[in-house]
Order: C-alpha cells, then sequence, then structure tokens
C-alpha cells in the first residue's frame, strides 16, 4: 500500500532518550480507477489548471482542488473515493521516497569530497578535479570517471521506523531522516 505525502520538517521527541523525528503529512487523495493492485488518485497540489486536467475531473467527478494525478499500489484498496489510510494505523516500518535536495553544476570537492590542492605557497591547483586519464593507453577516459556535474534531485528511498499516526491532522512521524527539503513530495509504502 502506497501513500503520497509531504515532508513538513524534523522535529525531536521529548523523552529520557531525545530521537529526532520526520513529520510527514498525509494527503488527502480520491481514488478514481482500481486495476490490477494499482489505483490511479487525484490529489490537490498547488492551483496548476488547464483543459486536460479539466477533462479528467469531469470524467472521474472530482471538485477543482483536485488538480494532480498519480498511479499508486493498493491493494487493499476494495472501492473508489476517498483513499483508506486504515493501514497507517498499524504499520511499524515504511520506505520512504523522496527526491534529495538539487545543488547544481557542483565540482569535485563538493560532489564527490575530493581533497583538492594546497591552498598557499604558489600553489595554482586549488579546487580542480587532476588527471582524469593514463597514456597512450587506453586513450580515454574510462567510464565511471568522477567529475563535476550535476549534484543532487535524485530519488532516494530509505526505511524508517513509524513512531506515532494522528488520524486527524493527517501527520505520521517517523524515527531519523529522508531525504528532501521541508515542503516536499513523495511516497510511502508499506514494508
Amino acid at each position: 500500500m502506497e501513500f503520497l505525502v509531504q515532508k513538513i520538517g524534523m522535529s525531536r521527541t521529548i523523552d529520557a532518550n531525545s530521537t529526532p523525528v520526520t513529520l510527514l503529512k498525509v494527503l488527502q487523495a480520491k481514488v478514481c480507477q482500481l486495476e490490477n493492485g494499482k489505483a490511479l488518485v487525484a490529489y490537490a497540489m498547488h492551483k496548476k489548471h488547464n483543459k486536460a486536467i479539466e477533462g479528467q475531473q469531469k470524467k472521474y467527478q472530482l471538485s477543482k482542488e483536485f488538480n494532480h494525478f498519480a498511479t499508486l499500489k493498493a491493494s487493499q484498496q476494495k472501492e473508489l473515493g476517498d483513499l483508506d489510510l486504515s493501514a497507517l494505523e498499524t504499520l511499524k516500518r515504511v520506505k520512504a521516497s523522496f527526491k534529495t535536495k538539487g545543488r547544481g553544476f557542483a565540482g569535485v570537492m563538493k560532489r564527490w569530497n575530493f581533497q583538492g590542492g594546497p591552498a598557499a605557497h604558489g600553489s595554482r591547483f586549488h579546487r580542480r578535479p587532476g588527471s582524469i586519464g593514463n597514456r597512450e593507453w587506453p586513450g580515454r577516459v574510462q567510464k565511471g570517471r568522477k567529475m563535476a556535474g550535476h549534484y543532487g534531485n535524485e530519488l532516494v528511498t530509505c526505511q524508517n521506523e513509524v513512531l506515532s499516526f494522528d488520524k486527524e491532522s493527517m501527520v505520521l512521524v517517523l524515527k531519523g531522516s529522508v531525504a528532501g527539503f521541508s515542503g516536499a513530495y513523495g511516497r510511502i509504502r508499506a514494508v
């Protein structure tokens, strides 16, 4: 069973042992279609609106706020309408999938933790990658060479223990951290 969530942020428990926790808001979703253990769901996000979305809303009799669609694994869902959240109350562990923070085009020191060169004494080699190949053989840069490039904004999945779920506020509390910035959208699924 999968659910769409939004990361609220991080906090900690105030006990004898302080535990870092991540707060996730479970998004309200309407199941539009069920097929082979998968569900097409509609959920509200931003104010995006166009004729294609309007057609989908008309087809599935949705109100205007449900303007985004996603396909989720929904083995326990039996009927159309609101997504069944009863499974969240008994969950012990979940897999949380989020995109990491995008850092743009990053150099080798930031992206791959290269040491770099000396800072002073006339050195002109500071943050550069250094040599990237051999000699006449192989006469090319070998695949997998760590270089500067786009860093972050990739899907990361991690397992977390569920500490609690508040049905009224739709807030799920996970032990530890998950990838992404506060406000990021992601998915959770039962382990």
